[in-house]
């Protein structure tokens, strides 16, 4: 009678523990990519945004004159994206200063907002 020979190798239920526990790693490594895709177009955006915010005010100041109170909306295209601005004019208790406050959005979404107080120089 020939003598049983112990034979190696894995079983198939540890080759299919391996292979759930590289799937959800896998998995774990593609949502952490995707985050930080993600986070990158944010992150465009919030710059693209903050230099339109920026351009607007520094139009104001370049004018030397305070600024009519109320609001007014235009568009700002940077980097081949259009962004929607919206700039407000309040009064202040000082009539030398106005508040001026800068809204930017992208597709209906606010990415930006800016405030200072211009007055004339």
């Amino acid at each position: 009678m020939k003598a049983m020979t112990k034979q190696r190798g894995f079983t198939l239920i540890e080759v299919l523990v391996a292979l759930g526990i590289v799937a959800i790693a896998l998995m774990a490594g593609i949502r952490a990519s995707a985050a930080l895709a993600d986070n990158t177009l944010r992150q465009t955006d919030v710059l693209l945004a903050q230099l339109c915010a920026e351009n607007e005010q520094i139009k104001v100041r370049l004018a030397r004159q305070l600024p009519g109170i109320g609001d007014t909306r235009s568009e700002c295209v940077q980097a081949g994206q259009t962004f929607t601005v919206n700039a407000v004019a309040q009064i202040t208790p000082n009539p030398n200063f106005r508040k001026f406050s800068v809204s930017v959005s992208k597709d209906s979404h606010s990415v930006f907002q800016l405030s200072a107080i211009v007055g004339n120089n």
